[in-house]
């Protein structure tokens, strides 16, 4: 945030005296050292939300913090140099080895006791979550680069509790030290030896359902739309929600995409059937029932996914869904009809029967005002099954974006000519970046969805080689870059190709998705002030594949080819029209 406003608000954090929900204080602190930046920004940012916000217009809304206590820094570096740790991680080694490592280590015993306490008086699910010291760059945003894990913590024994919830806390130092973690400190110019880690424990804001732990809604909304649509504009933001735990969002899969400035507005969608194909059909849930096969190392280990025939069951379908009448081929808002079910949250944000748009532009507009610049939140929302409300809107976090004010003109006439490499007025970021000579490109003769996981691992393979040299390069590939389903894009993490400056997305007759901005993967993209392109196979605007194809070839793999150019490209990014393009 615009030089650190948030920095001192960790010195206003109480401490923890074994207590949790039976605090006084929503966030407290184990320790002396750092609070990292997530768990900074949220102390930042409560007393803005609770005097901000006037109770009579969300009176049936309890928007607040979800309880936390947050373990400092100092206890990391107590844990890394008591264990001698530090050889480990900063080996190359694979990340299931770093993992174990950390596991068979021991917490430091003066935290023990504050844990012990906590958990014998807490029986309900935890989020384990990441709050690095690297977290409160502005520029350096490391969203989504740790891990979370979420723990049921509804064991009978407070022994068992206990132990999943130390597990839990090593897997998150652990994390520091993963590949993807690493690849991506390289990028940021930052060291990973400077990198220490708090660990946030916090409630997760959620109902039981069955062997099912989940909130109605998750959500991420920024204040700044760096792909608008229809009659909105960049400053109106931009919303995506889904159902269950937000990782459907992080992780890049399908969910509703909107503009707070036009909550009713549909997509754009070519037909009903393309938009019954796009709409969320899986959501994550943490598990309660039976205990899975024991695995500390794997974040999901809790987790598990559930349908939309589970909700609906469950009965948190009501206000979220619409259906599909196919008789009169429209769809009807709620699901009081037989047919099939549509996660399009009408009955909230076109019937209005909950507040919920209007509570987050407030929000939006309290954080922006109180960071100074753009900002990107997280929120998961329970309702009342029967009626709806009275809800819960829980606030997970908020972290700034970064915008370029540089003005930069492209206009339409500079999209169309013999020496352009590829064009698009669907372009985030804003800027001129020279000096681009190497291409990394998807084959589109040898792509298929199927083969994702090999490109992804042919990328990484390359992207080390550009960290190593610290040479630029432009990646161009087909679907949506970073989503863990490999049906929608090349599911890649940030490490394996965080050396990229420009990177485009293609699309093919047999990959032609909307692009995802809820994902942590397009906050890295935005805050590093990469250019990112979307060119539609069926546009108007063409890459030139044949030209790329007659360079000069310094790799070619099964998938992805690296070539070497002549000269280097010029890439103009207009951020206020959305028009770029890449000049040979």
């Amino acid at each position: 945030m615009q030089d650190k406003p948030h920095s001192s608000a960790g010195n206003k954090i109480a401490p923890f005296r074994r207590k949790f929900f039976d605090s006084d204080e929503v966030i407290t602190r184990i320790g002396h050292g750092s609070l990292g930046g997530k768990a900074l920004g949220l102390a930042f940012i409560k007393d803005t939300i609770k005097n901000g916000l006037d109770p009579k217009d969300y009176q049936s809304i309890a928007t607040n913090i979800p309880t936390l206590t947050v373990i400092a820094t100092d206890h990391f570096d107590t844990f890394m140099h008591q264990n001698d740790l530090y050889d480990t991680g900063l080996s190359n080694i694979p990340d299931d080895r770093i993992a174990h490592a950390f596991q068979n280590a021991e917490l430091p015993v003066e935290l023990l006791g504050d844990l012990r306490t906590l958990i014998s008086k807490v029986h309900s699910p935890l989020a384990i979550r990441s709050s690095s010291l690297l977290e409160d760059a502005i520029y350096e945003p490391f969203a989504g680069v740790y891990v979370t894990k979420m723990i049921p913590n509804n064991q009978p024994d407070t022994d068992t509790r206990f132990q999943k919830l130390v597990e839990a806390i090593k897997f998150v130092y652990s994390s520091v030290f993963f590949k993807d973690a690493k690849s991506y400190i390289g990028a940021t110019k930052q060291s990973i030896e400077n990198e220490k880690m708090a660990v946030i424990i916090q409630e997760v804001v959620g109902k039981r359902h069955w062997d099912r732990f989940y909130p109605h809604i998750s959500g991420v909304a920024r204040s700044y739309n760096f792909y608008p649509t229809g009659h909105a504009n960049p400053e109106d933001g931009v919303v995506d929600l889904a159902l269950g735990l937000g990782k459907t969002i992080v992780d890049g899969d399908r969910s509703w995409t909107y503009s707070p400035a036009f909550p009713k507005a549909v997509p754009p969608y070519n037909s009903i059937g393309d938009l019954l194909k796009e709409t969320q059909t899986e959501f994550w849930t943490i598990n309660m029932g039976r205990p899975p096969e024991y695995d500390p190392i794997k974040e999901t280990e809790y987790m598990m996914k559930g349908n939309l025939k589970d909700a609906e069951l469950d009965g948190t379908l009501d206000f979220l869904a619409s259906t599909y009448v196919p008789d009169r081929d429209r769809i009807s808002p709620g699901i009081g009809a037989k047919g099939p079910r549509l996660l399009n949250f009408a009955p909230i944000l076109v019937n209005t029967q909950i507040p919920l748009n209007n509570l987050i532009k407030t929000l939006l507009k309290l954080c922006e005002d109180a960071v100074g610049t753009a900002v990107e939140i997280e929120f998961a929302i329970t309702l009342d099954n029967r009626t709806g409300l009275p809800a819960r809107f829980g606030f997970l976090q908020v972290r700034p974006m970064v915008v370029s004010d540089e003005k930069v003109d492209v206009s339409m006439d500079e999209l169309i000519g013999d020496n352009i490499l590829a064009a698009s007025e669907n372009v985030l970021g804003n800027g001129i970046i020279d000096g681009i000579q190497d291409v990394v490109y998807v084959k589109p003769e040898s792509f298929s969805a199927q083969n994702s996981p090999h490109i992804a691992m042919e990328l990484e393979n390359l992207n080390r080689k550009f960290i190593s040299s610290g040479n630029p390069y432009l990646l161009i590939g087909f679907g949506r870059w970073g989503s863990s389903d490999p049906w929608l894009g090349i599911n890649v993490n940030w490490g394996q190709i965080s050396g990229a400056k420009v990177i485009v997305e293609a699309t093919l007759p047999d990959m032609n998705v909307e692009l995802s901005q809820g994902s942590h993967f397009f906050h890295n993209i935005t805050s590093l002030k990469i250019s990112y392109f979307s060119v539609h196979h069926e546009g108007k605007y063409k890459i030139k594949w044949g030209w790329l194809d007659r360079q000069n070839v310094v790799t070619e793999m099964n998938y992805v080819k690296h070539v070497k150019l002549e000269s280097p490209l010029k890439i103009k990014v207009d951020g206020r029209s959305g028009r770029g393009v890449i000049l040979k």
